[in-house]
């Protein structure tokens, strides 16, 4: 992506463009909706959850619709970004020194490109999940059309859908932690859409690369 899509301070770097800042914001506040109504739904110590979307009947009608909306910018962010999430044996190398990134030790961890492994990880594990929710998720919201013979496939989408959210939610909360505490800065790049070239060039050194043509070793 360039930088003339959107004007940068001299030192930094464009790393998200308006479409895919407010996509990614649609399908966070989507998806928010969706956690917290539907932990109301499936355990009833937590229905109180409900009171703050208008109460069990408005976020039963809504839960379905407002799915459809998460999936649908989750389709958009796979257009966007699915070329740059190929894992590659860099990404292997990556994996085997999770450790040293987890100890924000960065100057050992292999250089990663403009999105590293566990990124990757992140961004396959949400696609996944909300196929799989998709799909139960619609045999949950019409069970009335599904013949007696094929009753089976409730059981099924039930099974399916409570551990996909609990999947997501193990994934959200990663990419809480990647965003603001593993790379700070990412939080923001999210908001105002550029980075400055010191934080390309600790925490992604491959793409600092890409862009300087100069090799980098991040650096405390």
């Amino acid at each position: 992506m360039s930088e003339t899509e959107q004007s940068v301070p001299p030192g930094h770097v464009l790393r998200y463009n308006f479409k895919e800042r407010i996509t990614h914001w649609v399908a966070a506040g989507s998806y928010l909706y969706l956690l917290f109504t539907g932990l109301a739904f499936w355990s009833p110590w937590l229905f109180w959850l409900v009171a703050v979307f208008g109460g069990g009947q408005i976020s039963r009608m809504l839960h379905p619709f407002v799915g459809l909306v998460f999936a649908a910018s989750v389709v958009v962010m796979y257009a966007m970004w699915a070329a740059h999430m190929h894992v590659d044996e860099n990404d292997k190398r990556w994996f085997q020194s999770v450790n040293y990134y987890v100890q924000n030790e960065d100057e050992k961890m292999p250089p990663a490109g403009r999105y590293n492994a566990g990124q990757k990880s992140l961004f396959w594990g949400f696609v996944v999940c909300m196929v799989l929710l998709l799909l139960s998720g619609f045999v949950l919201w019409f069970t009335e059309y599904i013949p007696w013979s094929l009753r089976y496939l409730r059981y099924v989408a039930v099974l399916v859908h409570a551990s996909s959210a609990l999947l997501t939610i193990g994934l959200f909360l990663l990419h809480i932690y990647m965003g603001v505490f593993a790379e700070r800065g990412a939080l923001d790049s999210m908001v105002h859409g550029d980075v400055p070239l010191t934080f390309v060039k600790r925490y992604h050194p491959g793409w600092y690369k890409e862009l300087t043509g100069q090799p980098a070793s991040p650096k405390k």
